[in-house]
């Protein structure tokens, strides 16, 4: 992995993939013929995405989003929105990420940014919120079963009286009845060509469903 700055986020540094990193192993091992082991899991931590990016690009231009609170960097993948949000002010950060070498990644990457994160490599959605302010989602409804997941959690949040912010470029499953739109900003997403601007990608404040109020 290369230790480089994040596209549009020249304040953070984050370990990436390159060519010969090698990744692929992580995803199909070879003759890794156990049957016992858990599926493997695509190593998203180590790229940046749009959700992620526009999160962390809001809050360094805005550090009194955070700054002196408790955060939650929720699916923290490569660990840059908890970097953001401790270069920011705030008073300490939990990045939750399941994926084992992304908890790795992200130390590595959060020590190299001079930052101090608590990495959590359990799922927190399964449980009561933790001990935060805020939390920060960034492109965490990829997918129907991850969005599932996490929007019971969310709410539980919202209850707990934690704020919740949300980072995504519009993927299928975000939940815009329930999203209040904060800014817009230009990223790049995983996939698009090196350094390009895509369309704007949104941050957004989750709110609380009326329909149950």
């Amino acid at each position: 992995m290369r230790l480089v700055p994040v596209p549009a986020l020249p304040e953070i540094r984050f370990y990436t993939a390159h060519p010969g990193s090698g990744l692929r192993r992580l995803v199909d091992p070879e003759g890794d013929t156990d049957d016992d082991r858990p599926e493997p899991q695509p190593p998203y931590w180590a790229y940046a995405w749009a959700g992620g990016a526009v999160l962390a690009r809001y809050i360094l231009d805005n550090p009194s989003t955070v700054a002196g609170r408790r955060v939650l960097d929720l699916g923290a993948g490569s660990g840059i929105v908890g970097i953001a949000a401790a270069k920011a002010g705030a008073r300490a950060v939990i990045a939750a990420e399941i994926d084992r070498n992304g908890v790795a990644a992200i130390g590595l990457s959060a020590a190299a940014n001079g930052v101090a994160i608590t990495v959590v490599g359990d799922d927190v959605t399964k449980g009561v919120p933790p001990a935060v302010n805020m939390v920060l989602a960034g492109d965490v409804f990829y997918g129907q079963d991850v969005a599932r997941r996490v929007m019971p959690f969310l709410d539980r949040c919202l209850t707990a009286s934690i704020e919740v912010l949300v980072g995504d470029p519009g993927r299928a499953y975000l939940p815009r009845s329930r999203l209040r739109l904060v800014a817009e900003y230009k990223v790049p997403d995983f996939g698009d060509a090196k350094g390009a601007a895509t369309k704007p990608s949104s941050v957004f404040r989750f709110e609380a469903d009326d329909r149950w109020r």
